[in-house]
């Protein structure tokens, strides 16, 4: 894989030491705060980010980019914690979740970044039902030691965090592709005209014509 290209970052955003092999592929800084509820997505132009009756949809909606299988690797390889939706899990009953399956060719790279970073070999996956309290799985994660929470979908447990003001940062990438139909990147909750939430555009990186952007949310 060629290295992403850096277009744009906010010049106080936390750095982690990576692995070289890993720096070179990811221009500029790269590092999460000590406590975090952060979210990776990839949608395509028209926001769509699952087709519910297409197996492992993510894939085609990324037009199977290897940069956003790096990126997602890299988020996993930081998380104590990986937050999936029951759908999502429904939609992929064989999935580790872990860094290393989704890039086994950087696996001794992504685990030696979570041991510099004093983690457990790998995250702790947690499916909330519907019936959760958001707020109440997050403190109880927190008291357990989970301290960089990733979510990696689906829309409604996004549209059910936003709206409980609890996601910090969203990895977002933007495909080149319309998919003309599917779930939009929030479902379930209904934001404007009533409640406004907005990012701050924290970086920009771009790997052919696929956008890599990251966003932090002021709770």
């Amino acid at each position: 894989m060629t290295p992403l290209e850096l277009l744009y970052e906010s010049a106080d955003l936390p750095a982690f030491a990576l692995p070289p092999e890993l720096a070179a592929l990811y221009p500029g800084r790269f590092g999460l705060p000590e406590d975090v509820l952060y979210v990776n997505f990839v949608e395509t132009i028209d926001g769509v980010v699952a087709l519910p009756e297409v197996p492992r949809s993510n894939r085609a909606i990324a037009d199977d980019s290897e940069a956003d299988v790096f990126v997602m690797a890299l988020l996993r390889a930081c998380a104590d914690a990986v937050l999936v939706g029951s759908g999502t899990m429904r939609a992929h009953p064989n999935n580790k979740w872990t860094a290393e399956a989704a890039l086994p060719a950087c696996a001794s790279e992504l685990a030696e970044l979570r041991g510099h970073l004093g983690m457990r070999p790998q995250p702790e996956v947690v499916v909330p039902s519907r019936r959760d309290d958001l707020a109440s799985v997050i403190a109880e994660l927190r008291e357990r030691g989970c301290r960089r929470i990733l979510c990696e979908g689906g829309p409604t447990l996004f549209g059910a965090l936003l709206a409980d003001k609890l996601v910090d940062e969203v990895f977002l990438t933007l495909s080149p592709l319309l998919a003309g139909r599917g779930l939009s990147l929030v479902e379930g909750v209904d934001l404007l005209p009533d409640m406004r939430v907005a990012g701050t555009l924290a970086g920009v990186r771009r790997h052919g014509s696929h956008l890599f952007l990251r966003y932090l949310f002021a709770r």
